[in-house]
């Protein structure tokens, strides 16, 4: 079977998710399907695939995802050079779709479900997994010089809980919910803020930004959310192009994956 044949299941719509199938896609590796949840919750929802469950259709700077109902839909959106996504937070799908590769790219820090004998070939990104115990390679995800590496027995590094610096910020340009309850923006997506401006409410209670610069990330609103979720992210570049872009990091990941079916399969 020739490489771009081969048939690439991945766990997670999400930000860094949607790196990997940008990557994978790019290098002619096009039989890939986005397994999701019902109600994901993207903070960068511009360069995220899971805005196709809402949407029905995004896009991923040139890449084009869609919505399909079954696992019958895939060939149809791979013949039309699209990228399918599948509400199946279960994951019953994968023994219909039969993946050659399965990646799980939640980046949950911690395993949810994922097995060693899901596929051939299992990947899993980030703590959580060891390799030849839940997946046969794990690829670091933690920033800094270590970022991307293919580990091909132990452990990723610990979550450390502190976000990466971006323009040399790191946690103050984060948004988490104060409490818990209804939250509600009064800015948008892509928006310029300045530091101490109030973005929106939980409950009634203020999210102030700490840092000025882009909003770059900014989850769907109206909705109920826990204490301390992650609500969005402040970019003090303040680069409005890097809004609909891959990041830094998710190219560093994309390239791992990419690297790591490679080895196994060409």
């Amino acid at each position: 079977m020739n490489l771009n044949e081969r048939v690439i299941a991945i766990k997670s719509g999400g930000e860094m998710a949607s790196a990997i199938v940008w990557r994978l896609h790019h290098a002619r590796l096009r039989r890939i399907v986005i397994l999701e949840t019902a109600h994901p919750l993207a903070v960068r929802r511009t360069v995220s695939f899971c805005e196709a469950v809402h949407d029905g259709a995004c896009m991923v700077e040139d890449v084009r995802g869609v919505r399909i109902d079954g696992p019958e839909q895939v060939e149809a959106a791979w013949a039309a050079g699209e990228v399918p996504i599948l509400v199946d937070p279960e994951w019953r799908s994968l023994d219909a779709i039969r993946p050659d590769v399965l990646v799980d790219a939640i980046i949950a820090k911690r395993n949810l479900g994922t097995r060693l004998n899901d596929a051939p070939l299992v990947i899993g990104l980030g703590p959580g997994f060891e390799a030849g115990q839940d997946a046969h390679l794990v690829v670091e995800t933690n920033r800094g010089h270590d970022l991307g590496r293919i580990i091909t027995a132990g452990c990723a590094a610990p979550n450390t809980g502190t976000p990466g610096t971006i323009g040399g910020v790191s946690k103050e340009r984060v948004l988490r919910a104060p409490v818990s309850g209804k939250l509600v923006w009064e800015c948008s997506l892509g928006d310029m803020v300045g530091k101490g401006q109030v973005l929106g409410r939980v409950d009634g209670v203020p999210v102030t930004a700490e840092i000025s610069g882009l909003l770059r990330g900014q989850i769907r609103p109206n909705g109920h959310v826990p204490q301390g979720l992650k609500l969005g992210d402040i970019d003090p570049r303040g680069d409005a192009s890097y809004l609909h872009t891959i990041s830094d990091k998710g190219r560093a990941l994309g390239g791992a994956v990419l690297e790591c079916i490679m080895r196994v399969y060409n």
